[in-house]
C-alpha cells in the first residue's frame, strides 16, 4: 500500500473516530509491534518493524537516533541507527518514518522503522521495540484496529488480505476495487433499500390506521429486485474464487501423446522428462503459472494404460484422482495416429461436470492440409497445437479460460469472498422467505421477521453488525504485520 494515512483518506458511511461496530470491544491495547513485511534468510533489502499505540512516538524516540537537526514531523522520513539505549550499540542504520494520529492505516500514533532485511537484524530490532515497552500484535491487529477506529469497513480490511495473496492480474484488481470500497457501496446501497422496506412495514404494524395505505405491490417489487442483485454478487463470487485460488487442470492422455511437452509448452519451462519411451511419466508433476492474468496449476499424469509395472500402475491410479480434483481437463491425444478407441476410453473417464478440451497434438507431423479442424486425422479436436514448435497456445489459453467459466471476466468489477457470499447468499434466501410471506398475504409483522434478518446479514458483511467472535475469526486470517 503507499504510505498510509498520508493525505485524507474517504471513509467509511457513518465512521467516526472511534465508532466500532455495536457489541465489539476495542483490542487488546497499548502499542503493539511486529514485523510488517516478508522475511527471509538473504532474501529482500529491507524490512519494516510497525508500532501501533499510543507509545509508538515515545519508543521510536528511545530507540532511533538520527543525526543532525532532523525535524520529528509527522509523515516525515528520518535517517538515522536504531540504538540499545542500555549498551550504546548500534543494531542497524534506518530509516523512520512516524505518523501521527488519526493520519494513520490505524488511525493511532504509527511508527515504521526500515531496516536492512534478512533474518537477524530485524530480528533484533524487533526484540529492541517489545523490551522498550511494545506487545507482539496479534495476525491482523493493525487491521483489526484500522477497522474499530473507523479507518477501514470489514471488506476494506479483507481487500488487503485479498491484494497480499493475489497470484493474478485479475485477482489483483478486483482486490484493489474491494480496497477502493466497491463492495462496501454495493452492499451498503442494497441494505439501506432494505432498511427504507422494513421502516415502511414496521410502521404499518404499530401505526397502519394513522398512516397512508402501504403499496404491498412495490415492497415486493423492490424485494425481489434486491434479492435478484444479491444472486449475482453470489454467482460472481465463485468466479473471483476461481480468479484468486486459480484453477487445477489435469493434462490427461495416453503414454507418449506429449502431456509432459505441453505441461513445459504452458509453464514456459523444463517441468517434466520428455522421451520417446511410453510410461516415463509415473507420478503427477504439477506446474504452477498464471494464463492470461488467471493463476493456473497444471497437473501431468501418468499416461492411463494397461501395464504390469507396479509403480507406473501406482502412477496411473493418482492420474484418476486428478480426475475427480480437477477444475478442467485437457485430454490430448497424438494427431499422427489419429483419434483411438482407447482416447474414447479416456474420454469417458473425465467426470461429469467438470470442464473438458480435446487437444489435437504434433500438428507439425501432419501434412498441411491436414492441420485444420475436422480434416482428416484431426477428429474431435477442439484445438491443434504443436507441444514442440508452440503452435497453437494462445487459442489453447483462451478456449481453456472460456470452458472453466473464465473467458471474458471483464464486466466483473467486484468479487465476494467465501464469508461475505455466504452472508449474501443467506440475505437472498432471507428475502425469498418474505415473498412467500408477502405470497400468501400474511400480515405485514410477517413480511418483517425475514426482512431483518436479511439487513442483519448484509450488515455482517460491511462490519456494521458483527460480533467480537466473528471479528476475531476474520481477522485471525490475516498475516501478523498486518
Amino acid at each position: 500500500m503507499p504510505a498510509e494515512g498520508s493525505q485524507a483518506e474517504p471513509q467509511p458511511r457513518g465512521a467516526g473516530p472511534h465508532p466500532g461496530p455495536a457489541g465489539v470491544g476495542e483490542t487488546g491495547g497499548g502499542t503493539i509491534a511486529a514485523v510488517a513485511t516478508a522475511v527471509a534468510a538473504g532474501a529482500g533489502s529491507v524490512a519494516i518493524v510497525r508500532l501501533s499505540g499510543p507509545e509508538a512516538e515515545a519508543i521510536g524516540r528511545q530507540l532511533f537516533v538520527a543525526p543532525g537537526q532532523q525535524l520529528w514531523e509527522s509523515h516525515r522520513v528520518l535517517y538515522g541507527h536504531v540504538v540499545d539505549p542500555a549498551s550504546g550499540e548500534r543494531l542497524d542504520e534506518a530509516l523512520l518514518l512516524l505518523m501521527r494520529a488519526p493520519r494513520s492505516f490505524t488511525r493511532e500514533d504509527v511508527v515504521e522503522l526500515h531496516c536492512h532485511g534478512g533474518l537477524e537484524a530485524v530480528r533484533r530490532v524487533l526484540e529492541l521495540v517489545l523490551a522498550a515497552g511494545a506487545r507482539r500484535a496479534a495476525p491482523g491487529e493493525f487491521s483489526q484496529r484500522a477497522f474499530l477506529n473507523g479507518r477501514l469497513d470489514l471488506t476494506r480490511a479483507e481487500a488487503v488480505v485479498a491484494m497480499i495473496t493475489a497470484r493474478g492480474r485479475r485477482a489483483a484488481q478486483l482486490a484493489m476495487a474491494g480496497i477502493d470500497g466497491g463492495i462496501q457501496r454495493r452492499i451498503t446501497a442494497l441494505r439501506e433499500r432494505l432498511l427504507d422496506q422494513l421502516a415502511e412495514l414496521e410502521a404499518r404494524v404499530d401505526f397502519e390506521e394513522d398512516l397512508p395505505p402501504l403499496d404491498g405491490a412495490a415492497v415486493v417489487a423492490e424485494l425481489a429486485a434486491v434479492r435478484a442483485e444479491l444472486e449475482a454478487l453470489v454467482a460472481e463470487a465463485h468466479q473471483g474464487e476461481r480468479l484468486s485460488e486459480g484453477l487445477r487442470v489435469a493434462i490427461v492422455g495416453r503414454p507418449n501423446v506429449g502431456k509432459s511437452s505441453l505441461l513445459n509448452l504452458l509453464s514456459r519451462r523444463d517441468r517434466a522428462i520428455v522421451t520417446d519411451w511410453p510410461g516415463t511419466t509415473r507420478d503427477l508433476l504439477e506446474s504452477d503459472l498464471v494464463l492470461d492474468g488467471v493463476p493456473l496449476t497444471l497437473v501431468d499424469t501418468a499416461g492411463i494404460r494397461v501395464t504390469e509395472d507396479p509403480l507406473e500402475r501406482l502412477g496411473i491410479e493418482r492420474s484418476h484422482g486428478a480426475l475427480a480434483a480437477a477444475d478442467g481437463v485437457l485430454l490430448l491425444y497424438d494427431l499422427s495416429s489419429g483419434w483411438s478407441g482407447d482416447d474414447e476410453a479416456l474420454r469417458r473417464l473425465v467426470p461429469d461436470g467438470v470442464p473438458l478440451l480435446v487437444v489435437g497434438n504434433k500438428a507439425d507431423l501432419l501434412e498441411p492440409d491436414q492441420s485444420s479442424l475436422g480434416a482428416g486425422p484431426v477428429g474431435p479436436a477442439d484445438v491443434v497445437i504443436s507441444a514442440r514448435s508452440g503452435e497453437g497456445r494462445e487459442a489453447l489459453a483462451t478456449l481453456l479460460l472460456q470452458r472453466c467459466g473464465l473467458g471474458d471476466v471483464t464486466g466483473l468489477q467486484v468479487a465476494l469472498n467465501a464469508r461475505q457470499r455466504d452472508l449474501a447468499a443467506g440475505a437472498a434466501a432471507a428475502l425469498a422467505a418474505s415473498l412467500e410471506a408477502a405470497q400468501q398475504q400474511l400480515p405485514w409483522d410477517f413480511w418483517t421477521i425475514d426482512l431483518r434478518a436479511a439487513v442483519r446479514q448484509l450488515g455482517e458483511i460491511t462490519g456494521e453488525e458483527v460480533s467480537e467472535a466473528v471479528l476475531d475469526r476474520v481477522f485471525a486470517r490475516f498475516c501478523i504485520g498486518k
